[in-house]
C-alpha cells in the first residue's frame, strides 16, 4: 500500500469549481483508494493506493475522474509523504528565525526542463524570491502572497508544467497528517 497526497488547484475559491470534501472523498472511494481524508477546503486529499502507478499517472487518473464527476478541469498534483518531507528539508528560505507566514511551496506536476527553469529565473520580483528545485518552487514573499507576481500562472507559463501553491503552514500540516 502506498500513501499519497493529492493537491488540487483552484477548487472552492470564490464560489467557483465547488466540490464538497465529502463528495471528493466519495469519488476517491469509487476510484479504489482507501484510508481517505482531506485537509481544508482547498483540496488536499490523503489516500492509500494499492496501485504501483507513478504520481503523474495517478494525478491524471484523479483529474479525469473529477472532470467526469463534476464537469470541470482541476489540475491535480500527487506527492508521497517522503517527497513532502524532502521539500520541507530543502527550503532555502527557512531557518529557525524565519516567519513562516512569508513562506510558500509551489508544487509542480513534473520537473521542468532546464531551459524553462532558466526562463523563469531570468525574472526577479524583489523583495520576493523563489528557488526552483526539482518538482518544487520555494517562495519567500515579503508581503502577502496574493499581491506577489510569483503566482501559479507565472510558473505554469514559464516552466510549462502544472502548478499549485500552498502556504508553509499548510505544507507542514500536510507532512504531519501524511504520517
Amino acid at each position: 500500500m502506498n500513501r499519497r497526497i493529492a493537491v488540487l488547484r483552484g477548487i472552492n475559491v470564490g464560489g467557483r469549481r465547488k466540490i464538497l470534501m465529502a463528495d471528493l472523498k466519495a469519488l476517491f472511494v469509487t476510484m479504489g483508494f482507501s484510508n481517505i481524508s482531506t485537509y481544508i477546503q482547498s483540496g488536499n486529499v490523503f489516500f492509500d493506493s494499492f496501485s504501483e502507478m507513478n504520481n503523474l499517472n495517478l494525478a491524471k487518473k484523479i483529474k479525469h475522474a473529477i472532470k467526469k464527476a463534476f464537469d470541470f478541469d482541476v489540475p491535480v498534483i500527487v506527492r508521497t509523504p517522503t517527497e513532502i518531507e524532502e521539500a520541507i528539508n530543502k527550503n532555502p528560505f527557512y531557518s529557525a528565525d524565519t516567519d513562516i507566514g512569508h513562506l510558500h511551496l509551489t508544487f509542480l506536476g513534473e520537473e521542468p526542463a532546464d531551459e524553462q527553469i532558466a526562463e523563469a529565473e531570468a525574472h526577479t520580483f524583489s523583495p520576493d524570491k523563489f528557488s526552483i528545485q526539482g518538482k518544487h518552487v520555494f517562495i519567500y514573499c515579503e508581503g502577502k502572497y496574493h499581491k506577489s507576481k510569483l503566482t501559479n500562472s507565472f510558473f505554469e507559463k514559464k516552466l510549462k508544467v502544472n502548478a499549485t501553491t500552498r502556504n508553509w503552514k499548510t505544507v507542514l500540516k500536510l507532512h504531519e497528517r501524511a504520517q
